[in-house]
């Protein structure tokens, strides 16, 4: 049967490839510990359950919602920008989506002709490139060096801009560093974006998972123009452990929201409508359990760190927030016969049975990503499994 070109180019997604066969063998009896997927490992907190249930009990639920999103839970969103942001926006320049990701597939198709081109910063989450490309777009990459924590600067996006340029991308806290921009160095960013009209696309999924002291500072908040050139996208995903909810939103110019609002209509219709009500409450009830998820993954991560930066080999700078460790691994391979993070990866699991995902899929040819968003049991016998295995595969 035919397929179109469109299709044919378009690569998978690394991290759920790495998950699945880490599933696979699982099924086939082996005991693999999967350090895969970016979802807590929590369940999401029962006051938002109970809010999912309530709604599908009343009969809120039954029905089809506005495509933007149910009105209450964009007064949320509004409420929480104004909260955690300190910023004001209008309802109108909310919109809900089915996760974050599609708020960000939905900001590319409104945004990007053929042609158009978004710098992306390396290491990148592995869709951003992807979804460009489906929009008929460019993805311009700009390598952020490990000696500048995996940060690029103006001058290098200068050095990438060109007449076609529409937009650039920033994730802080990263996936799949971990890593935050300061507010100085967001300004120079965001005033070199204003200065040439590029739309700045503000990844901010992970700004309340920050550890040891160190502050998110979102793009929105610098200055009203920098505000004014910004679109957050965000969501619940990550911060109240609701990846299968799949609700996300972005806030921004109106017309840009307009416009992924008519995609949405046309598309998927609109968010699950019983997943909106479980948001609305994770957005205006307690958040206590927020807290008590960051500390555990704080925890995790000091406890993590040391025991990975001691593999030998490995460099590994220690992240600031999210939930990742992106350890250079290019001294391990050296000392094990590697040339490939992908094959290295892939021994790794079938010998060991510890899944990680490569950096290939990240831009990164000599990183593999970590994820400590599992109990420390997994964890600390996942790292005697990986330093046995450098061990084994060491040459003699």
């Amino acid at each position: 049967m035919k397929l179109s070109q469109r299709a044919q180019k378009l690569e998978p997604s690394v991290t759920l490839a790495a998950a699945a066969k880490a599933k696979q063998l699982k099924s086939e009896g082996y005991d693999v510990l999967s350090l895969t997927v970016g979802e807590p490992d929590f369940p999401t907190p029962v006051n938002i359950q109970e809010a999912a249930v309530t709604s599908i009990h009343s009969g809120e639920a039954s029905f089809y919602t506005q495509a933007a999103g149910i009105p209450e839970l964009r007064r949320a969103v509004v409420d929480y920008m104004k909260k955690y942001y300190g910023v004001d926006y209008q309802v109108e320049e909310t919109i809900v989506t089915d996760g974050a990701k599609f708020a960000l597939y939905a900001l590319f198709q409104a945004i990007l002709d053929a042609g158009d081109e978004v710098i992306i910063p390396v290491p990148y989450w592995v869709s951003y490139a992807e979804q460009i490309k489906l929009a008929e777009g460019v993805p311009v990459f700009v390598e952020g060096q490990m000696a500048n924590d995996f940060k690029v600067t103006p001058e290098q996006l200068e050095a990438a801009r060109s007449e076609k340029t529409v937009a650039i991308l920033l994730n802080s806290p990263s996936n799949p560093t971990g890593m935050i921009y300061t507010k100085e160095e967001l300004r120079a960013i965001g005033e070199w974006a204003v200065e040439h009209g590029i739309l700045i696309v503000a990844d901010d999924i992970y700004g309340r998972l920050v550890y040891n002291g160190n502050h998110f500072t979102p793009m929105a908040s610098i200055s009203k123009a920098i505000r004014k050139n910004t679109l957050v996208i965000n969501g619940v995903s990550k911060t109240y452990s609701m990846t299968g909810w799949r609700i996300g939103f972005a806030i921004g110019n109106k017309e840009i929201i307009a416009a992924m609002a008519k995609i949405t209509s046309q598309s998927t219709s609109n968010p699950t409508a019983a997943s909106q009500y479980a948001a609305l409450e994770a957005l205006t009830g307690e958040q206590d359990s927020v807290e008590e998820m960051r500390l555990a993954f704080e925890d995790r991560l000091n406890k993590l760190y040391p025991l990975v930066a001691a593999i030998p080999g490995v460099k590994l700078t220690k992240p600031q927030g999210a939930f990742y460790l992106f350890p250079n691994v290019a001294g391990t391979m050296a000392l094990c016969g590697y040339d490939n993070v992908t094959t290295f990866v892939n021994d790794l699991l079938e010998e060991a049975h510890v899944a990680t995902v490569t950096g290939a899929g990240f831009g990164s040819p000599e990183n593999l990503r970590i994820s400590y968003a599992a109990d420390w049991d997994t964890l600390e016998e996942a790292v005697k499994r990986i330093t046995a295995f450098v061990e084994k595969k060491r040459i003699k």
